[in-house]
């Protein structure tokens, strides 16, 4: 028998949650074919078997959480085939387990022989029904009594959607038993609407929870300016069609920014910072990170060393870490050791907003969508003018407001004047 654990994930992660099964019990599954995917606090990862194998047992559901080391599935070694055990429908084992006492399974193998299923699977007189520790917690929130909760496991086992599927169910039109336990905190009414409740994903509530850390934590506060785009959107122009022959990638703004980033947090290095205890770690590194919108929510991928790349490979790593974003394809490499944030909400039509930092770090630059404005030339002249607002926001700990002005000073005259960034350092 080939117990699947759960890998070491990362230095900080001591569990996740199973995402989705990607086999079945009975699927033959090769060396190194992924098995069931976790959904971690940053990314998802795809747990492949050791060994070839048919897959026997999933020890864990969909929606549990799963601590590094666990067994949450089994294979019987071997190609499959004759020698695999006999898999049943979900109804017809149901249905089995329904009319059967509660004694000890017994499956026909293909070869006459007959297996046991292991103890733990069927719940034993006196000991309570069998729930994953996931569905247990999440019952004793709820007070909701497991002896009540039905489900259609093939073995048995609640998990966190029967309890789920259970709570939204009427209540029962028999009179209430006599609690054992105090009531639980009621919950709100019914409103006689049209509702749906969706647990929030692993990472989902990370993103909450993080957020909310880092305005409990750090001093935060937003100061804004506004540039205007004529300039570069006139470079981009004229040489977007040799660029992308040049590089096999368009020329966008984001590049144009991480570089004037990267020149002013030289020229500002509180900004390119974490306060650790009592010390403040100034970075000599400049790794960016560039906020994307995921299907889970939004990530933060890193572009590396943004200080010793071109134009071309700066944008190649954004639409590269892009595309695995979209595509749920990070890695833990991907996400972690940021020095600074940019994040783009103009993508999405945002015209001014105030950026929540990225802890640990102490700045984050916001870009906004471009509009044409009218724009005093002179005394005497005005002009219709592609402007951006741009907005940092900083840890007021460690930054003054005469650094971060200055900083957003420093982005405005780069890109008004995008000639300045083919001298800088």
């Amino acid at each position: 028998m080939i117990e699947i654990k759960v890998p070491e994930l990362a230095e900080s992660i001591t569990e996740g949650t199973v995402a989705s099964w990607l086999k079945q019990p009975g699927d033959h599954v090769e060396k190194g074919e992924a098995i069931v995917e976790l959904e971690t606090d940053k990314v998802n990862i795809e747990v492949p078997a050791d060994e070839s194998g048919t897959l026997d047992e999933q020890l864990a559901g969909e929606g549990d959480t799963v601590q590094v080391g666990q067994v949450i599935a089994r294979l019987s070694s071997g190609s499959g085939g004759g020698t695999a055990v006999a898999t049943k429908t979900k109804t017809e084992t149901a249905t089995e387990a329904a009319t059967a006492p509660a004694e000890t399974k017994v499956e026909t193998v293909g070869e006459a022989k007959k297996v046991e299923r292991r103890e733990e699977h069927v719940a034993s007189p006196g000991k309570g029904p069998i729930a994953t520790p996931a569905a247990r917690k999440l019952a004793r929130e709820k007070g909701i009594d497991l002896t009540a909760v039905q489900t259609n496991d093939p073995i048995g086992r609640i998990n966190v959607h029967d309890v789920t599927n259970h709570e939204s169910k009427p209540a029962p039109t028999q009179a209430p038993q006599t609690p054992k336990a105090p009531a639980a905190a009621p919950q709100p009414a019914a409103s006689g609407k049209d509702e749906e409740r969706i647990k929030m994903t692993r990472r989902r509530q990370t993103i909450a929870s993080r957020l909310v850390e880092v305005q409990q934590t750090a001093a935060m506060l937003t100061t804004f300016n506004e540039i205007d785009m004529s300039a570069v959107m006139a470079l981009r122009k004229r040489r977007q069609e040799k660029f992308v022959k040049d590089n096999d990638v368009k020329l966008g703004f984001m590049s144009f920014f991480t570089k004037a980033a990267v020149a002013a947090l030289k020229r500002m290095p509180y900004l390119n910072a974490e306060i650790q205890g009592n010390e403040i770690v100034l970075k000599k590194y400049y790794d960016i990170g560039i906020a994307v919108s995921a299907p889970d929510g939004l990530v933060v991928p890193v572009v590396r060393e943004a200080d010793r790349k071109n134009f071309g490979e700066i944008e190649k790593d954004i639409l590269h870490l892009a595309d695995k974003a979209r595509n749920n394809k990070l890695g833990l490499s991907d996400l972690t050791g940021g020095t600074f944030t940019i994040t783009n909400g103009g993508v999405f039509g945002s015209l001014l907003s105030t950026p929540i930092l990225n802890g640990p770090q102490v700045a984050i630059l916001g870009m906004h969508s471009i509009q044409l404005r009218p724009i005093a030339i002179d005394a005497e002249t005005m002009e219709n003018r592609p402007m951006m607002y741009v907005a940092l926001s900083y840890d007021h700990r460690i930054v003054d407001g005469r650094e971060a002005v200055t900083f957003l000073k420093h982005i405005k005259d780069m890109i008004e004047d995008p000639e300045q960034l083919l001298f800088e350092a």
